[in-house]
């Protein structure tokens, strides 16, 4: 009997599969269980429909990251930071400190955990700091860290 997995199962497969099972494995298992559902002509074009809505919103998603990476590699945020002799910080400039100063100074939101920082800005300087926007998107922007 064919069946089209619901969700993942492990010994199956994965969600939106179509695999082959035993009738009695799927009358007593994948059925009750709502693991599946019976591959009927109604239910396959159920999951085509599915499987292109499913694609044109991942496409969407792609565009509007790339359109956000655009308009962020044209920004630049100022962070001031404390600062003792010498010109020596106290602290450094994290992540949240960066979305927050976006947030305040251009208006755009974005998640502190999309920002990348390879280490920590403990000096003033400018610097770019890349955001993860989507996996395959990667947009910079320019951080200015100032004295306060």
């Amino acid at each position: 009997m064919k069946i089209i997995l619901l969700q993942d199962e492990k010994k199956l497969g994965k969600k939106g599969d179509i695999v082959e099972v035993s009738e009695g494995y799927a009358r007593n298992f994948v059925l009750p269980k709502k693991i599946g559902v019976e591959a009927t002509p109604k239910n396959l074009n159920d999951l085509k429909l599915q499987k292109s809505n499913e694609a044109k919103v991942a496409q969407e998603q792609l565009d509007h990251a790339k359109a956000m990476a655009e308009l962020l590699a044209s920004k630049e945020v100022v962070v001031s930071i404390k600062a003792g002799e010498n010109g020596r910080t106290f602290g450094s400039v994290s992540t949240k400190e960066i979305g927050q100063a976006l947030k305040a100074q251009t208006g755009i939101e974005v998640d502190k955990k999309k920002l990348v920082l390879p280490e920590a800005i403990k000096s003033f300087g400018v610097y770019e700091v890349p955001i993860k926007l989507h996996p395959k998107v990667t947009g910079t922007i320019k951080v200015k860290v100032t004295e306060a």
